[in-house]
């Protein structure tokens, strides 16, 4: 007798296997990271969208920590680099050594830490150019070469990057083609005075706070890699369409629809890399609410972090403290809905 055949999983099965797996993760996330919350769903947000983070915030804010907890819950393979000015690019991609088998010499590839699902780049501004430079092919390409040989990183694989705002002595600000590969930027404030005590008592007290994987090691990439595919699948109707390609337009110095505060604040605007970020961004918030198709109210959660650092400002912006969260909220309110 034949194999039974394999029984299909309905989409509303489908989305809910999502819902409660991005639950799980969140739940997970939140044991070890106090308050947040907004953060640590952004965060997932845009690894099952298929996309890069970098998280912005002072010093003791927890984002080395955020970082490796949610890799921990999803149970995936996890390093750190941690940047610094004398690094070079071999110490995060791997190099060439010569070994000797059976008394033979030969060459072999030595992996370095780049070679994981989720790796985290603690403090990436402080690394030179061309070190940074070193993570770009791995970001946009998912693979990496050494001395002419292309190694494939393994599916799924994420990058997140922390810097420091206010500690600028010594770093090197991350390229604009650079920033452009991360799917969000997120920005980490200062905890609540209840939050605040929360954090004193989880970490000056005994007990000690560990997240359970959502998914087993050895199944997590395969599971991921089919949520993130879901993600893909959900609809986007062409009224929403145009509605991404207006915001864009919106604040794109000399675009149609651009307003005097764009024109007059910003040297360039987004890249189309940002209305990919939107759409898959707002794919996942309609996952999350049950639907599989995208509504605007999708699309509007996922403008700032999407957006913030794909704005490219200006002296006069710089100097009169205009932020890319304030040109894109004014932005927004000019731009009409299709129906």
């Amino acid at each position: 007798m034949g194999a039974a055949p394999k029984q299909q999983i309905s989409p509303a099965d489908r989305i809910a296997e999502f819902r409660q797996n991005f639950a799980r993760a969140e739940a997970e996330v939140a044991k070890v990271i106090v308050g947040h919350r907004e953060v640590i769903r952004k965060v997932l947000t845009a690894l099952f969208a298929g996309g890069h983070v970098l998280i912005e915030g002072v010093p003791g804010l927890g984002k080395t920590l955020l970082v490796k907890t949610a890799a921990e819950a999803l149970g995936l393979s996890f390093k750190r680099i941690q940047f610094t000015p004398d690094l070079m690019p071999s110490d995060i991609i791997g190099t060439q050594v010569l070994t000797e088998t059976d008394g033979r010499r030969e060459f072999s590839f030595k992996t370095g830490p780049i070679f994981a699902h989720m790796v985290l780049g603690d403090e990436i501004n402080r690394a030179t150019p061309k070190t940074q430079s070193a993570v770009l092919e791995a970001m946009e390409e998912r693979q990496v070469t050494v001395f002419g040989t292309t190694y494939k990183l393994e599916p799924p694989f994420f990058v997140l990057a922390t810097q420091n705002p206010i500690e600028l002595e010594g770093t090197y600000p991350l390229p604009e083609a650079q920033m452009d590969r991360f799917l969000f930027k997120v920005v980490i404030g200062a905890p609540k005075p209840d939050e605040l005590r929360e954090i004193l008592n989880r970490t000056t007290g005994a007990s000690t706070y560990q997240p359970e994987p959502v998914f087993e090691p050895h199944e997590a990439p395969g599971k991921i890699e089919e949520l993130k595919h879901l993600v893909r699948e959900v609809l986007v109707a062409e009224p929403l369409e145009r509605y991404v390609i207006s915001i864009i337009a919106a604040v794109t110095p000399g675009g149609p629809g651009a307003s005097p505060e764009v024109s007059q604040y910003l040297r360039f605007g987004p890249s189309p890399r940002g209305a990919q970020a939107l759409l898959l961004c707002a794919k996942v918030n309609a996952l999350l609410d049950g639907r599989a198709s995208v509504s605007y109210d999708d699309v509007n959660d996922a403008i700032i972090p999407s957006l913030r650092h794909r704005l490219l400002r200006n002296f006069q912006a710089e100097a009169e403290n205009v932020t890319p969260e304030s040109i894109l909220e004014q932005a927004l309110k000019r731009i009409k809905r299709s129906a």
